[in-house]
């Protein structure tokens, strides 16, 4: 689904340089396309940290809360993206949500390493409660 909201995007910067006078990047006085451009920067610029963040999720906690946040992330990098060929107060509310599942990913990653670190040093194995806790909270990640 990454690959086709990039190619979405990327689609969109291409569409709106197509309808723009001029060649190359520098287009003054082009308003559409620069937001257009810049809400792609932004985006890609973001895509790192967040298969980051999910990979270690995923494989260091709990797989199903990962998935859930990874689609839900994408969910809003679109609708950031969508939002910012508008006003740029309307790409706020996605920017901010992204932020919150991106925090959430992180938490994820961080239970995981700790919970690894808790078996090696003391024997104490917090796996299933980490999973619960992470089950039972991804599903807020729903409230804007």
């Amino acid at each position: 689904l990454s690959v086709f909201l990039t190619a979405f995007f990327a689609s969109k910067v291409e569409h709106e340089s197509k309808h723009c006078n001029g060649k190359g990047f520098q287009r003054p006085g082009s308003s559409a396309f620069d937001r257009v451009y810049t809400a792609n920067q932004n985006c890609g610029h973001a895509y790192p940290t967040f298969l980051a963040v999910l990979w270690c999720a995923g494989l260091l906690c709990s797989q199903a809360p990962a998935a859930f946040a990874g689609l839900m992330y994408l969910f809003v990098r679109q609708k950031y993206f969508v939002g910012y060929l508008g006003e740029r107060t309307q790409s706020t509310p996605g920017y901010l949500f992204g932020k919150r599942i991106i925090l959430f990913l992180f938490l994820m990653s961080v239970a995981g390493i700790l919970n690894y670190y808790l078996i090696f040093f003391f024997g104490s194995d917090f796996e299933m409660h980490i999973k619960t806790i992470t089950g039972a909270i991804s599903p807020l990640l729903l409230i804007p």
